[in-house]
Formats: structure tokens, C-alpha cells, sequence
């Protein structure tokens, strides 16, 4: 079988397997986020918390507490990481200590959900961070922003109200009612596949083929791989993350792993459709999600087995940074994957792609991470995309623009336009930064416009929360770590601001009846034109910085 059609079957299998989950999964969060019933364990964390689950909240209240809970986290997990030396199950090797500047940066990571990595995960975490701090970062800051997208979807459809549900119950329920049973359920899959689960210290020498003996690391890893597709957090618990076999054994584990990234985030729409008591407008969301994903995966798999690479071999197609037993094809679907849902796991480098190949990848992170996006995050994301293309089709027809019975005027637009402009800003702020700076340049392993490549990915995977990284660029240092944990804070939660803040605005309003000058929200046309919108507004946002960078160095080659 060729490579073209076993890449094609590949991501038919996918895309088959998604919607046959789509309707079951996203029906049983709705009822999980709906439900008026508490389990014993549920009310034993409230109870320890201090939380009412029966009180509801503002959209200021839950937004205090969601920069609350991420506030203490964030100064768990940075001080769980400089006195891990001292803790059972630290790995003790010299030179590996956290520094203050990198220890921040990796606990601004996986509590904003990005998981960005500056460090090799098996030489400098022990498995005691990797278990209570990562870990369980994953698990919480996926909840997050799920718990998010809810008060997001209940300010549409509530009416006359300022509420928009309790954070403390929706978090509690995330976790424990959806999280947690998908992640076992995955853990042992991945498990019977071949990824490790032990507390091995590298403890496990063996011989090499060349008579040398090598030290292979172990550790918790399959718990940790699952939620970190799950969730769409991306942190590796080896330095390659998904490259590595022991993190990504086979063929088949690779399918299970963009499967896992993409499931809760493609389900999540019927939930928004059942919620707003209108499932169309949940197909209509995740039929924009599935075309642009569609567009993005055929076009970098085009690109990577089409086009001429750096490397180009024999038949065609670039296999510098991939490894040989996912191929080209499968390791594209992944790379489209795991950028279009804030994922950020690799199995394969990125830098090492074709110019356009490599392109794609930035542009599904400036895309703003809706196709399908991040656990909950994705959904909001792109309910706000459809927000602005109703105002767009309002002006154009000259009628006050409606979406769902609520009225999008000037104040919801200014929420939602203000949305939007929050990651183009960082991303291209801290690129013009590092680039106006020597010594930050100096970083970059290659000059011209694919070092300028290497910088623009940094910082748009940083403000988008997607956590993989160009390679090529030494962001271990002060500055990277400073400046790109404010690019993750910043990017994680003034959005979530911004969304709550609208959601509020809907929530208070009443019903506005459909006239016969209503746009209908749940046909293919409204699908079309939200998803030129989305495209057009990234283009006219981003398309200078990409001429400079991937566009003119795929040109000149």
C-alpha cells in the first residue's frame, strides 16, 4: 500500500471513529454538567474546599475563582519543583536542578493548560513531581477551561439572569465525572500497547548491539500520556514526547493518541447544541470545527509528501525528525492534530518540516486554537467566531445582528472583537521583542527567515496555549522563561476574562424572537461563512509575519 493511500485510510479511520462518539460522549457531558445530583465524593471535596455547590455565581465570582484556584496551583507547582530534591522518588542527578526562572516557566505551563517544556523531562523531573505536579496540573487545567466553556454556553442560554452556574462544581465534576473514567479507560489501552508504568529510577541498564551497555529511564509514563491527550496538554514525560516508544510505541498507539486529543474537544459542541436546546447549532459548530481541521490535515499532509522538504528523499517527501515507524503520513495527521487542539505533543519535529509544511502548523495556532481547539476552550472559542460573523452578516444586511435570541450589540461585539485581537497581540509583540534584541536572536539555531520561523512558533504556541515547540531555539534562558510564561499567562487567562465577561452580557438579556430578518445559525451557508470569517481575520492578522518567515523561505527554495 502506498504511502498517499495508507495516510488517506488513516485519517478516514479517524474521522469515522470521532463521529461515532461524537453523539454519546457529548450527550453524557450534558447530562454531567445538567445534573442536580451530587455524588459522596463529589460533596466530601466540596466540604473540604469550603465551596457551596447549590450557590450560583456571577460571571466576575466564577472568573475570581478560576484565577484563584490557578493562582494556588501555580505557586504549588513552583515550589514542588525546587524542593524536589529533597522529596522520595527525585531522580538526584547533578546538574539537573530546577532553576527558579525555569521552574516558573514550567508551572505558568501546565497550569494555563500549555505545557510548554524547557527542559528534558526525563533528567530533571523525579517521578514525584511528575505524578502530583504535572499530572495532576493536567487533569485540573483541563477542567478548567471545560468548566469555562459551560458558564460560556449557560450565559447563551439562560435568560434574565446574572448566573452562570457554580465554578468549584463544574471543575469538581470535570475531573471526576469525565476526565478521570476516559483517562483509565485510555491509560490501560495505552498500556497494553506498550507504553511503561513503573517507578523505575533509571534503573534499567542493558547491552547495545555495539557491546556499550545504556541506561534506559522509566516512570509513571502511561498515566501521565493519557491525560495529557486527553485533557489536550501536550507535556512529554520524556524530552521527545510522543517520538519516544516508550511514551508511543506502534502505529496503532499513535491512532489511539490523536484520537484521545480530539475527542473530548469534537464532543463538546453537542453538549453547547443540547445545552442551548438546539442540537442543529451544535452541528452547525462542529461542522465549522471539521472543515477547517479537513483543510488543515489534507494541505500538511500535501505538503509533507508532495512537496520538496529540507531533506527531500527518494519518493518525495521529508523524513529529517519523523520517526520510521509512523512515516510521513501518519506524523502529519498527528502534527495537524495536536496544533489544532492546543495539544502540543510531538511526535514528530516540527522544525523538520517542510517550509509550508512546517506553515500549516503555525497556522492552525493562529487560528486561535477553535478547530476542534482545547477542552473547552475550542468550543467557546469558536462560539465567539460565530458571534462575530453574525455581526459581520447584520452590517451587511443592515438589521441588528441576533444569535441564538440574543442580541449581539456593540458592548458583546466589543467582548468578542476584544477576544479575538488578545493573542495576535502577544504573539507578535514578543516575536518583534525577541527579535529586536542580540542576544535573543542570538537563541535561534538558523538564521534568515527560518530562525525568524522559530521565534514566530515560540511565541504563538506560547500565547495560544499549545505547548510544542519549533525546536531550534535555546529558550532555556532568563528571558525565554520569563517572557514566554507571561505569554502563557496572558494568553490563557485574559481570554477567559473576556469570554466570561460576555457570557454575562447574553446571560442578562431576555429572548428576542426570530423575525424573517433572523440569519439562521445552524445551515451549511452560516457553516461557510463562519469559517471564511475565521480564515480571513487570522490572514489579515498574520499573513505579514508569515511572508517573512515559512511563506518566503518555502518560496526561495
Amino acid at each position: 500500500m502506498s504511502t498517499d493511500v495508507a495516510g488517506i485510510l488513516f485519517l478516514l479511520s479517524l474521522a469515522v471513529a470521532l463521529a461515532v462518539v461524537h453523539v454519546p460522549l457529548g450527550d453524557y457531558m450534558f447530562r454531567v454538567y445538567t445534573s442536580g445530583r451530587d455524588s459522596r465524593a463529589e460533596r466530601l471535596v466540596y466540604r473540604a474546599i469550603g465551596a457551596d455547590p447549590d450557590a450560583e455565581q456571577t460571571w466576575g465570582a466564577y472568573a475570581r475563582s478560576v484565577l484563584a484556584f490557578s493562582a494556588v496551583g501555580l505557586l504549588f507547582l513552583f515550589v514542588f519543583q525546587l524542593v524536589q530534591g529533597r522529596l522520595p522518588l527525585a531522580l538526584h542527578a547533578p546538574g539537573t536542578e530546577m532553576t527558579p526562572a525555569l521552574a516558573w516557566n514550567t508551572a505558568v505551563s501546565f497550569v494555563t493548560n500549555t505545557n510548554w517544556q524547557a527542559y528534558a523531562g526525563e533528567s530533571t523531573q523525579g517521578h514525584l513531581v511528575q505524578m502530583a505536579g504535572l499530572t495532576v496540573q493536567n487533569f485540573v487545567s483541563a477542567a478548567v477551561g471545560m468548566a469555562v466553556a459551560v458558564a460560556f454556553v449557560r450565559g447563551l442560554a439562560r435568560r434574565s439572569t446574572g448566573e452562570l452556574g457554580n465554578f468549584w462544581v463544574d471543575l469538581v465534576r470535570g475531573c471526576f465525572r469525565i476526565l478521570l473514567p476516559l483517562a483509565v479507560i485510555g491509560a490501560v489501552i495505552l498500556i497494553s500497547g506498550g507504553v511503561i508504568q513503573n517507578f523505575a529510577v533509571h534503573e534499567q541498564v542493558i547491552g547495545t548491539l555495539a557491546g556499550a551497555t545504556q541506561t534506559i529511564p522509566g516512570g509513571p509514563v502511561a498515566s501521565q500520556e493519557v491525560i495529557k491527550e486527553l485533557g489536550t496538554n501536550g507535556g512529554g514525560f520524556f524530552n521527545v514526547n510522543s517520538a519516544h516508544p516508550f511514551e508511543n510505541p506502534t502505529a496503532w498507539t499513535n491512532w489511539v493518541e490523536i484520537f484521545l486529543l480530539s475527542i473530548i474537544a469534537f464532543s463538546m459542541p453537542r453538549m453547547f447544541g443540547r445545552m442551548v436546546a438546539s442540537p442543529r447549532q451544535g452541528y452547525a459548530i462542529v461542522a465549522v470545527m471539521g472543515v477547517l481541521a479537513l483543510i488543515s490535515v489534507s494541505l500538511t499532509m500535501f505538503f509533507q509528501l508532495q512537496a520538496h522538504g529540507t531533506v527531500p528523499t527518494a519518493v518525495g517527501s521529508s523524513m529529517e525528525g519523523v520517526e520510521q515507524r509512523f512515516g510521513a503520513a501518519d506524523s502529519a495527521v498527528f502534527a495537524a492534530a495536536t496544533t489544532l487542539t492546543s495539544t502540543g505533543a510531538v511526535n514528530s519535529f516540527h522544525d523538520s518540516y517542510t517550509s509550508l509544511g512546517g506553515m500549516m502548523t503555525m497556522f492552525n495556532m493562529m487560528l486561535g486554537e477553535v478547530a476542534p481547539g482545547g477542552v473547552g476552550s475550542g468550543l467557546y472559542g469558536m462560539v465567539i467566531l460565530a458571534i462575530i460573523t453574525v455581526f459581520v452578516a447584520g452590517l451587511m444586511v443592515g438589521r441588528t445582528p441576533e444569535y441564538l435570541g440574543k442580541k449581539i450589540t456593540p458592548r458583546e461585539m466589543k467582548f468578542a472583537a476584544t477576544y479575538f485581537l488578545i493573542s495576535p497581540l502577544i504573539v507578535l509583540t514578543g516575536t518583534a521583542a525577541a527579535m529586536a534584541m542580540p542576544g535573543q536572536r542570538a537563541a535561534m539555531l538558523n538564521s534568515g527567515p527560518h530562525g525568524l520561523s522559530e521565534v514566530l512558533y515560540a511565541f504563538t504556541s506560547a500565547a495560544n496555549n499549545n505547548g510544542s515547540a519549533f525546536a531550534g531555539l535555546s529558550v532555556n534562558t532568563t528571558w525565554y522563561n520569563t517572557a514566554l510564561g507571561m505569554a502563557m499567562l496572558l494568553g490563557r487567562f485574559l481570554p477567559i476574562i473576556v469570554a466570561l465577561a460576555l457570557a454575562g452580557a447574553l446571560a442578562r438579556q431576555g429572548r428576542t424572537p426570530d423575525s424573517p430578518g433572523t440569519l439562521p445559525t445552524h445551515r451549511p451557508q452560516f457553516v461557510g461563512m463562519v469559517t471564511g470569517v475565521t480564515l480571513i481575520l487570522v490572514a489579515l492578522t498574520f499573513l505579514p509575519a508569515l511572508a517573512l518567515g515559512p511563506l518566503a523561505e518555502g518560496l526561495h527554495s
